[in-house]
């Protein structure tokens, strides 16, 4: 006879984002802290960030769908806010966990998506990205703590496509108008390079 286990908080959050999305047949991937924890150096964090790919005429009707799963908005004009900033406020009741849903239109984010690979999780099946693609969503955040997990991603994964990931760091540099982007990368790079040998 198995033994009944009660699943964690982030098990109980995945099981039923995956059970909301699927449902919606919206394909979808991990990003942020909780990505960075599963393919670098594990680290704290209370909200989940999730890429998804839906058409914005869409979106009406999507949020609501999500109490069903245990999801409310975190906001009263959730949607109107999403449709300024392309991100969707929620929280999952049960475990009180933020959850940020990005809704994703670049041909970037529609490769970000298509390249996912599934990692069992609990009874959850959740799509992550490849460490190279979450390496460029970070550098293009380019806060202190994504430098850090982008730090702890080479530390994971040494041999990596570098030549993927520089030419879409070329390609948001002069989207953006941010040389720095490009300019960040090289300086990890040269300074990991610098590093002693332990």
């Amino acid at each position: 006879m198995q033994a009944h286990t009660t699943p964690t908080p982030l098990e109980a959050i995945l099981q039923d984002l995956a059970g909301w999305l699927e449902s919606r047949r919206v394909p979808w991937v991990l990003v942020g802290g909780i990505a960075a924890s599963f393919l670098g150096r594990p680290r704290f964090t209370r909200d989940l960030d999730v890429l998804v790919l839906l058409p914005e005429r869409d979106w009406e009707g999507f949020g609501d769908s999500g109490a069903t799963y245990g999801f409310l908005p975190r906001l009263s004009d959730a949607l109107a806010f999403a449709r300024k900033t392309r991100v969707l406020l929620m929280r999952h009741q049960p475990t009180d966990f933020d959850l940020d849903l990005i809704f994703g239109s670049l041909p970037f984010e529609q490769e970000t998506v298509a390249r996912a690979k599934w990692k069992t999780m609990g009874k959850a099946r959740v799509p992550l990205p490849t460490p190279e693609d979450l390496i460029i969503l970070k550098a293009v955040a380019r806060r202190p703590q994504d430098l850090m997990d982008i730090e702890g991603i080479l530390d994971a994964h040494p041999k990596l496509n570098r030549r993927r990931i520089r030419q879409w760091l070329e390609e948001f540099a002069a989207a953006l108008e941010q040389p720095e982007l490009l300019k960040n990368w090289e300086t990890l790079l040269s300074r990991r390079r610098l590093k002693p040998k332990k």
